[in-house]
């Protein structure tokens, strides 16, 4: 059974080795002639989801008009996998897997962008009710998903194998992946994919595509650090034990892990994000709660940084005469690691598609995100990013002397088209790369 194993194996990298490259131009005139039937579906779409977010593990609708558009396109549909996640699969042939990823979920703020389908919506997170809004992008992903399965149901004919188009919840809580894998996700589609594929929108021009071999964002880890002080009338500090000082000193005290202890040259970053504490300008309360992030692209950096937050959260608390605090670190993403030469592959198409649009990135990218546990389950992958802003609108931000705005900004407005047409051509031509005939 091994020879025999070993034999077929063989054959299939022998098939894929000898497979006629696939012909560029073609498949991108084709691909652009089905988007121009499919967009205004597509940017339909996406301005419904934009304007309806959901919180992770909460998309219960989301899923559902996914759901309903794979449906339509005769995959066949799981819901509710790991917990609201969709899994979609068509079958057309011998072939590899290949697994493409969108992610479900919004964020927890206020969207600000005055956009005439501006998300409205709410939801419950962490006990309190919150605005909630699609400000890292996912919303263009999911257009792309949903356009990236119309090309290649329209394309059956110059493609063989089994599509796995996964829309996964929760990436924002990087808990999604994980929950879909411990759901029995490869037992679900029949054995772990060959091939994987995501994107990611940003700030950049549109129409752009960015690609990177090897290390491409960062492993981040959750801070929630709570100082336990005495509270008091604010007039007789000497009372009290101030936890707010406490969260304030820490704050900046910790910031010194990152200027002093960490090597100069290596990427690090600690960000606290929420401090939560008190009730009137008069109290000094007796807690302050802390949460942020930690980001690195090195284990040994990220040791380092994980032990000076815990010293240096212990420090301030024995400076102030307090008790020692609550603290509480919790893994989140890891670093997504592309795979070199599916990454070369992909990147040499991407190359003939875009021209000098298609730029190859010289270093990892500071955020972090989950899709990193597919690749550490063992699916070589390609994670790459498209533009999401008109090259006018960049100038004319940046002549006004503004920032473009970043993923999860309340202003972050990428522009439909041509973002969601460049998604869905990249994304197409990826795995006509890989499956095609």
């Amino acid at each position: 059974m091994k020879l025999l194993t070993a034999t077929a194996l063989a054959a299939l990298l022998a098939t894929a080795a000898h497979a006629a490259p696939l012909n560029v131009p073609a498949a991108k005139k084709a691909i652009d002639a089905q988007l121009d039937r499919d967009y205004p579906a597509l940017e339909a779409l996406y301005k419904d989801i934009h304007a309806h977010p959901e919180l992770g593990f909460q998309e219960v609708e989301t899923g559902k008009t996914l759901a309903a558009q794979m449906r339509s396109l005769g995959f066949t549909v799981t819901e509710n996998v790991g917990k609201t996640g969709v899994v979609a699969v068509l079958k057309n042939g011998d072939g590899p897997k290949i697994l493409i990823r969108t992610e479900l979920d919004g964020l927890p703020m206020q969207e600000k962008t005055g956009l005439p389908y501006a998300s409205q919506a709410t939801a419950t997170y962490r006990d309190e009710k919150v605005f909630t809004a699609h400000a890292c992008g996912h919303d263009i992903h999911m257009a792309a998903w949903v356009g990236t399965a119309k090309q290649l149901v329209a394309m059956k004919a110059k493609w063989k194998g089994t599509l796995v188009f996964v829309a996964q919840p929760a990436e924002e809580l990087t808990s999604g992946a994980r929950a879909m894998l411990a759901d029995g996700l490869w037992d679900k589609i029949g054995g772990k994919p060959d091939y994987g594929f995501a994107l990611h929108v940003g700030n950049g021009p549109a129409g752009e595509v960015a690609y990177k071999p090897g290390v491409l964002t960062s492993t981040s880890d959750g801070i929630d650090l709570t100082f336990i002080g005495q509270g008091g009338h604010g007039s007789m500090p000497s009372a009290t034990i101030d936890p707010i000082l406490m969260a304030s000193r820490f704050v900046v005290d910790v910031q010194s892990v990152i200027s002093r202890e960490k090597d100069p040259s290596q990427f690090g970053v600690v960000t606290l994000g929420s401090i939560q504490g008190g009730s009137a300008g008069n109290i000094i309360p007796d807690r302050v709660r802390l949460r942020g992030t930690i980001r690195t692209q090195d284990a040994a950096v990220r040791d380092k940084i994980l032990a000076g937050v815990q010293r240096t959260a212990k420090a301030v608390a024995a400076m102030a005469g307090a008790p020692e605090p609550e603290l509480k670190l919790t893994p989140g993403g890891k670093m997504v690691v592309n795979d070199a030469d599916l990454t070369a592959r992909t990147g040499a198409v991407f190359k003939a598609a875009f021209g000098a649009k298609a730029v190859l990135q010289d270093k990892p990218g500071s955020a972090s995100e989950d899709y990193s546990e597919f690749v550490l389950a063992g699916v070589p992958s390609v994670y790459f990013g498209i533009g999401g802003y008109a090259p006018a609108e960049i100038e004319k931000l940046k002549a006004e002397g503004k920032p473009v705005p970043t993923n999860h900004s309340p202003f972050f407005a990428p522009t439909p088209e041509p973002t969601i047409r460049t998604g869905v051509e990249a994304m197409t031509l990826a795995v006509l790369n890989v499956a095609g005939r």
